[in-house]
């Protein structure tokens, strides 16, 4: 009964802790004339990112490298599939040029990345897959770089509309919205993922289909949440640069800090799930390539609703 308990109240910290993330970063960005897209891709993807740094950190320090391994690539599908499309039948969501130029095809490069260092073994004299302590290393360099770009895009990619200038910001306020949202955001993901995994392990599923279906689609409710609230409040940009920065940061950021803390072991099986990561990835520019404007509309969010669901019949029935 408190497994079902939790959950229940997980969600509701979601829902709230999403609302203050995204009011608190609204609110920093009007006041350092900061665009939406860049609060995005940073705070608010960081924000949302903690319970797969939480679930991943645990899961290496446990011996549940599977564990680690198959949230992070189920959180990428998801984020892409489910929380893009579900924003997008929100709100259409119109996509900056430079984030189909640049942003996005970072994120690809990522994944690309990751699948090199976790297939490298097949290259070489060596049998064992992982992706090890040095991977994770170049990894977090990798992401380093990536900060160094949001870091200069900063400098050209302001500044809210002159309507929104006119609202006084203050700043203590804001940076305590931003607080409160992002431990409503880390208790509610832990308590939703936690209360799955109990609830998983009852009907008896392996661990890595729990990390792909149910601990990936919790560790990705804090970015549903928080993208469908911006979308709501026609902050578009920070519903796009928070699905592709949340899959940056779980890419360089995630996977690299759980690599560090201990060698995760990858079996073959992750390819395929690693496949169709670098896909949805490509999904995006192949929509705005495609279409006539840069919008990814209402009828890409169903579309895309509905692979991510054929995809997750496919795990439970490959499970």
């Amino acid at each position: 009964m408190m497994t079902y308990l939790l959950l229940a109240l997980g969600f509701v910290f979601l829902l709230k802790g999403a609302d203050l993330l995204v009011t608190g970063a609204t609110d920093i960005a009007l006041k350092f004339k900061i665009s939406d897209l860049v609060i995005g891709l940073t705070i608010v993807s960081f924000g949302t990112s903690l319970p797969e740094v939480i679930v991943c950190a645990v899961a290496s320090l446990n011996g549940h490298a599977e564990l680690a391994i198959a949230n992070v690539l189920g959180s990428n599908i998801a984020n892409v599939l489910l929380v893009l499309g579900v924003a997008a039948m929100i709100r259409a969501l119109p996509v900056n040029d430079a984030t189909v130029l640049s942003e996005i095809p970072f994120s690809l490069t990522a994944a690309l990345l990751v699948g090199f260092l976790a297939n490298v073994a097949l290259f070489s004299t060596t049998t064992d897959m992982s992706i090890s302590r040095l991977d994770g290393a170049i990894l977090l360099f990798f992401f380093a770089l990536f900060m160094l770009y949001v870091y200069k895009v900063t400098k050209t990619r302001s500044a809210p509309r002159e309507s929104e200038e006119i609202r006084p910001v203050a700043l203590p306020r804001s940076l305590l919205l931003l607080a409160l949202g992002m431990l409503g955001l880390y208790l509610g993901g832990r308590w939703v993922v936690d209360g799955a995994i109990v609830i998983a392990r009852i009907w008896g599923l392996s661990e890595s289909l729990i990390g792909l279906t149910v601990v990936a689609i919790g560790t990705s409710l804090p970015e549903l949440m928080a993208s469908a609230v911006a979308a709501y409040r026609g902050k578009t940009d920070i519903a796009v640069g928070n699905v592709v920065g949340s899959n940056i940061f779980n890419l360089l950021w995630v996977l690299a800090i759980s690599a560090l803390i201990s060698e995760l072991p990858f079996n073959l099986t992750s390819n395929t799930d690693l496949v169709i990561v670098i896909v949805t990835s490509t999904l995006i520019i192949v929509v705005m390539a495609v279409g006539r404007k840069s919008v990814i509309n209402r009828g890409h969010g169903v579309a895309f609703v509905l692979a991510y669901a054929a995809y997750l019949a496919f795990v439970i029935h490959r499970g």
